[in-house]
């Protein structure tokens, strides 16, 4: 029978489905063992064959463990709120629901085609009202929480009303909005209930402010700091402007030290814990209050904060800089710079926050015209507005220090401020000094003479009495905008009273659900698209969604028009599987005491500072709160690398439709010209009149032939759809199948890694399974045949020393030198002609993570019934890896004459003698005596003389 990889591949995908083989048991008294790798978003595309390297790391570690005995939970469901839908549904009218089923209907067959041990029963998608539900629950108890700095948790709202009501905010310890008033308990109790919540909205852990934003007129959308590149929308390239708007804000800050702390606990990559430590940002230093020098225009002297991680530095200030959109730049202009103010502050709002970090080179600023007084010297320090301040960090000012810094050194030379040297026995004539480990301060009154440890304390302790500054804990770390000016993505639960002041519809009414709207785009007076619905206000009395046209008709108020970001609906997803039909909560203390964590999750490291830090925030909130128990969500992360694409160019003459081959000399004036890979054969010889056909500009394309073939440029590159280099998983299955697909990707190298697609690559992989095939098949009909003979002690070997190294690997996530090592030991029992059932079935089990198809064929025709998936994981036995003979080099006075094969049972004297006796000594001393035979057991022989 030969290996027909269709039908066997087709007839298990159904067992499994059927049988519902992957289905998680709850409840067990198994061990349990969590895997998941982060679901996708949904696109029209697809999967092309760089999307499912995790999904098969993942899974060959999922059966690993079920073989193991563990009760494996690894489920799959889809992140699909997103952009792209709604783009769609604004293009054409469809509403993004329907794109998103089509599209999800299309990930799972791709998914069920490559043999996942998914429990599909747990499946979840974010936009589903029934999961939504959850994500706006979770929403409700951060707006109903606080964060007490002094029990260093989050805390239900009613304990912070409980101490307003006793003594104010007087000893209060808590995250809150830096301009929150100092009040007493009869303050308090003086206010009215309006008063009160506009008061609590500055401690929620979510709550309303006027944010800077990066706002895409084109989307009409505000994006996320990563969803900017270079200035425009990721997605689309639309252009992206900073401007402030009213927005939902997550007090993710409160959790700042936390956060931080907690990745010293986890098995994380420490490229990613990096990244999240440098974005948290913590740094030491001191906050320093300027008072502006009264002017003309601005008569009364007011305080500017900057923090400072050098307070040592703080006389050699030579002036300050302000982002160009701190909020007190409008009134510290003068009449006489206000013009090219606002043209600076108006051209960096074109600019992002990203950019304007990575532009080291670039210096601009511009003067306000403006001065604030030095708060030990009470010289007049002038205030310029910069690009590479920004609002976001710290105080968004900086004392600038041009000697110590090389920003601040660059940006005074550019704008001739003077440099102050405060350095003993150091030239700041071309750069600054920078070093503040061997920094003595000199030419600063009271610190002079110091080193920069003791002139802070100093510097800190002067400021404190003076009370112009404090020492000071800072993070980069800013709140995290949590609004979209968008359509498809989850409702706030929240609707706006008399006074618009936000409340929370009642839990028990939740999901809120998505309106219908006629329109998928903004309002014609700018308001998001839930601003088309006609029915969105919330009836108090009735508890439910009404016309608009009722809006202030005694019980009835507007709901909240925009939607939460696409990182909500991911931050909780994990722990929804546990238990994801339960409609009474998110998931129930039996489930989430059984399964508690994931052990082992999969994905890429561009989340690093998106979902992978916003889903432990919300994590440890949970934490808190009591819902979940523990802190971390996921005890060890795995970031894969990424599957390359070998792009296609073809070279076009400039200004012509002729295109060059490669080889051809004359392409000096050519451009380079990409084309779709699947028109490009093995030989990288083009399809000429495929592509013709392609596109409408190729149809009068003229091609410039070698010996009438055509040759692309090749160059590896990121797979994507806008550089022609996808290679679709079901074409790979047509013609390999997916269990040659599965050791390919894993194959290629170490999972980690980055490493080129090469469809030419899969026949090898091919060939090893039709080879392992063969193993149990015999004749020319290739009909099964496997023997119950005694194994020999050479197969027995081969078989325990390839269990042996693929569970080490599998432990190591090395699971392409598990695939060489699969090849090796077929082609050693092949040698052998092996056929005994002792070595074939474990190793047909051994190979089932891997190739999950053939390994089921294989079990049911040696004779089982069911799934192999549960059986028992092969164990080796180290009596079988014990080497029982040595292959002795022998050498005559150093020089190596021959090889022999003796037992490592003969003890020194008996290699001697066998050595001696053999036909090419004999030969070799010509009727000597050696002087000494030298013996190394299990080593070498040495005759001498």
């Amino acid at each position: 029978m030969r290996y027909d990889f269709k039908e066997i591949e087709a007839k298990w995908q159904r067992f499994w489905a059927e049988h519902q083989t992957f289905r998680a048991e709850f409840p067990s008294d198994k061990p349990k063992y969590y895997a998941l790798t982060m679901f996708p978003y949904p696109s029209g595309a697809g999967l092309h064959v760089g999307h499912p390297l995790g999904y098969i790391a993942c899974d060959i570690y999922a059966r690993f463990k079920r073989h193991q005995g563990y009760n494996v939970l690894q489920p799959m469901g889809y992140d699909s709120f997103g952009l792209p839908a709604e783009q769609y549904a604004i293009q054409t009218g469809q509403h993004p629901a329907l794109t998103t089923e089509t599209n999800i209907n299309r990930y799972r067959e791709q998914l069920d085609r490559l043999g996942f041990s998914y429990d599909w029963s747990r499946e979840v998608r974010t936009s589903d009202p029934a999961y939504y539900h959850w994500t706006q629950w979770v929403f409700m108890q951060l707006f109903d929480s606080w964060y007490n700095r002094a029990a260093d948790k989050a805390e239900p709202i009613e304990t912070l009303v409980t101490a307003f009501e006793k003594g104010g905010n007087t000893g209060v310890r808590a995250a809150c909005d830096a301009d929150a008033p100092a009040f007493s308990a009869a303050d308090w109790k003086g206010w009215s209930e309006a008063e009160r919540q506009q008061m609590l909205l500055k401690y929620r852990l979510t709550y309303l402010a006027e944010a800077e934003v990066n706002w895409c007129p084109e989307l009409g959308t505000v994006l996320a700091n990563d969803e900017v590149v270079n200035g425009v929308s990721e997605r689309g390239g639309h252009p992206v402007v900073r401007k402030k708007m009213t927005q939902w804000m997550m007090r993710i800050t409160a959790y700042a030290q936390r956060l931080l702390a907690g990745l010293a606990a986890i098995d994380w990559p420490q490229p990613l814990k990096d990244a999240q430590t440098n974005w948290i940002g913590r740094s030491q230093g001191a906050s320093v209050i300027f008072k502006t020098v009264p002017a003309a225009h601005q008569p009364a002297s007011f305080d500017i904060e900057v923090f400072t991680t050098r307070p040592d530095t703080i006389f050699g200030v030579s002036f300050m800089t302000l982002a160009p959109e701190h909020e007190l730049v409008p009134g510290l202009t003068s009449p006489a710079q206000k013009k090219v103010v606002e043209a600076y502050v108006e051209a960096t709002a074109r600019r992002s926050e990203r950019e304007r970090m990575a532009d080291v080179k670039t210096v601009s600023g511009v003067f306000t015209g403006a001065y604030v007084a030095h708060p030990f010297t009470g010289e007049q320090v002038p205030v310029w507005i910069g690009d590479y301040v920004l609002a976001g960090y710290g105080t968004g000012a900086v004392m600038a220090v041009p000697c110590g810094d090389q920003r601040d050194y660059d940006f005074a030379k550019h704008f001739e401020i003077p440099i102050p040297n405060i350095f003993e026995g150091v030239s700041v004539e071309e750069e600054a000094f920078e070093d503040k480990a061997s920094a003595v301060i000199a030419n600063s009154g009271f610190i002079s003479g110091m080193g920069q440890k003791d002139a802070s304390l100093k510097v800190i302790e002067a400021l404190e009495a003076k009370g112009q500054g404090k020492g000071t804990v800072n993070y980069r770390l800013r709140d995290a905008v949590f609004s979209r000016q968008r359509y498809w993505g989850e409702p706030f639960p929240v609707y706006y009273d008399a006074q618009g002041l936000p409340r929370l519809i009642p839990e028990h009414c939740l999901p809120l659900e998505l309106p219908e709207v006629e329109k998928y785009l903004p309002t014609e007076t700018g308001e998001p698209p839930l601003g088309n619905a006609t029915h969105w206000a919330w009836d108090t009395q009735k508890e439910a969604v009404v016309a608009n046209d009722r809006i202030y008709h005694k019980t009835v108020f507007p709901l909240e028009l925009n939607t939460m970001p696409g990182w909500a609906g991911s931050s909780q997803y994990f722990n929804r599987y546990m238990d994801p039909q339960n409609d009474q909560a998110l998931v129930s203390p039996e489930a989430i005491g059984y399964w508690k964590d994931v052990d082992l999750y999969i994905g890429g490291s561009e989340h690093a500072t998106g979902h992978l830090l916003y889903s432990r925030f919300w994590q440890h909130f949970m934490f808190d709160r009591g819902w979940v128990p523990t802190e971390e969500y996921a005890r060890k992360l795995i970031n894969q690398g990424m599957i390359l694409g070998t792009s296609a160019f073809i070279h076009r003459i400039a200004g012509t439709q002729t295109y060059v081959s490669k080889g051809i000399a004359d392409r000096e004036q050519t451009e380079p010209i990409r084309v779709d890979v699947n028109l490009v054969n093995a030989s990288d010889e083009l399809d000429m009149e495929g592509v013709r056909t392609w596109q409408p500009q190729f149809q009068t394309a003229e091609f410039k032939t070698e010996k009438g073939v055509f040759l692309v440029d090749r160059e590896v590159e990121k797979m994507s759809k806008s550089k022609y280099n996808v290679v679709n998983p079901d074409q790979v299955c047509e013609e390999h199948g997916a269990d040659a697909l599965r050791l390919y990707e894993m194959f290629l190298g170490p999972l980690e890694q980055s490493k080129p697609w090469n469809t030419a690559g899969l026949s090898g992989v091919s060939g090893f399974l039709k080879k392992f095939w063969r193993l149990y098949h015999q004749g020319a009909d290739r009909s099964f045949e496997v023997l119950e003979d005694a194994p020999s002690k050479d197969s027995l070997k081969i078989l325990h020393k390839t269990i042996k190294k693929v569970t080490e690997d599998i432990a190591e996530f090395s699971f392409n030198t598990s695939v060489s090592t699969f090849m090796i030991c077929v082609n050693e029992l092949t040698a052998l002609n092996c056929r005994e059932r002792a070595v074939l079935e474990p190793l047909a089990v051994l190979l089932e993570p891997y190739a999950p198809h053939m390994a089921e064929e294989l079990w049911e025709k040696l004779g089982h019934v069911g799934s192999v998936a549960r059986a028992p994981y092969p164990v080796w036995d180290e009596k079988h890896l014990v080497e029982s003979s040595k292959e002795y080099p022998i050498s005559f006075n150093g020089k190596l004459r021959f090889t022999l094969e003796l037992s490592l049972e003969l003890s020194k004297e008996e290699v001697e003698q066998a050595v001696l006796a053999h036909p090419k000594t004999i030969e070799q001393l010509q009727g000597r005596t050696p002087k000494k035979v030298i013996v190394v057991p299990g080593k070498i022989v040495n005759v001498v003389g």
